[in-house]
């Protein structure tokens, strides 16, 4: 089967082509992703309203792009996979109209996908051989949250962050500290550079890693302390060493969702372990969870770097598993901001 896949629920505007068969296998056939990095970047981040009206301007030639990149014409695709939820509402709708609109035109069945299911089906490209059930963490600017992925389509959350997400926090704190929008990455690449055991000697973070027999975790308290040191740092007119900032921060937030890795395996009853979302390219957490999964005796399977970020082929790939389980929608579709 041929589908189409098109990705519009933050500030990526992405159309993809996958094909797939019957035992669920799926092989990227294109993948265009039209970026608002640098017109967000004026800002220090995403204007809800601007993203909607770039995707208004980008969705047509994406999706043509995507189809002519994958040398598949309308009338041979078997399904249209469009992110319904959760995202920013405005910048999902544009993407569910264009979706019904070409389906309804080209007589093809609508495939809602869930934006963080769509993530963790990155892992179906970047391993073939995953099968459920395995344990999914999906870190991403929205969410921090271990997912029992029982089938290609069922999906229990067993534990998640109570107030912000780490990628939120990351972007936050880079900004303050300077870096360039998107701040995560910008911060991931300066936290090599510093020495977080010695930073941590005056900078007091505290984990937000929540205690007690739970899975969760609640980030806006480190963020506020981080926010807090910064402020101090300025109002006394010292000076801040960002690179050893970046990486006691960072240590604290990778240690965090580690920490919790190994009672999420256990409580899943899962030896494998599939890392997904846009923090899912920090080199640190990478490298972490790959040592804890190795000590647990666990598989981790990491996403290609190109396919942690929103994307298409991510929500065609969920698409096929949808699309095998007969869950497809109408016209009468519409998209949601929550999970």
């Amino acid at each position: 089967m041929l589908i189409l896949g098109i990705e519009t629920s933050c500030d990526e505007t992405s159309a993809a082509v996958v094909s797939g068969d019957e035992s669920g296998a799926v092989r990227v056939l294109s993948n265009v992703v039209a970026s608002q990095i640098e017109t967000h970047r004026l800002y220090g981040g995403v204007v809800p309203e601007i993203a909607g009206r770039a995707h208004i301007e980008a969705i047509s030639s994406v999706v043509e792009e995507a189809l002519s990149s994958a040398g598949v014409t309308p009338r041979e695709l078997d399904g249209v996979a469009v992110t319904s939820h959760p995202g920013l509402i405005g910048a999902l709708l544009v993407g569910v109209n264009f979706a019904k609109s070409f389906a309804y035109a080209n007589s093809l069945p609508i495939i809602p996908v869930n934006h963080i299911h769509a993530h963790t089906a990155a892992a179906y490209i970047s391993a073939p051989d995953l099968e459920p059930p395995f344990l999914s963490l999906v870190v991403s600017g929205g969410h921090t949250s271990f997912y029992h992925v029982t089938d290609y389509t069922s999906y229990t959350e067993i534990g998640a962050t109570r107030d912000d997400a780490a990628g939120e926090a990351f972007d936050k704190v880079g900004r303050v500290i300077g870096l360039p929008y998107p701040g995560g990455a910008a911060l991931d690449a300066l936290a090599h550079e510093g020495d977080a055991s010695e930073a941590k000697k005056s900078i007091d973070l505290p984990s937000p890693a929540l205690s007690g027999d739970n899975l969760d975790f609640s980030f806006s308290g480190l963020k506020t302390a981080a926010l807090n040191y910064l402020n101090g740092m300025r109002q006394r007119g010292e000076e801040i060493d960002r690179a050893a900032f970046a990486a006691a921060f960072t240590d604290a937030v990778v240690k965090a969702i580690t920490k919790k890795v190994p009672s999420a395996l256990k409580s899943s009853g899962c030896s494998t372990l599939v890392l997904a979302g846009g923090v899912a390219a920090n080199s640190h957490l990478r490298a972490s969870l790959d040592a804890a999964c190795k000590k647990a005796h666990a598989r981790l399977i990491l996403p290609e770097l190109k396919l942690c970020g929103d994307n298409a082929a991510m929500v065609a790939a969920q698409g096929v598993h949808e699309f095998i389980a007969g869950n497809f929608s109408d016209t009468y579709l519409n998209a949601s901001a929550c999970d």
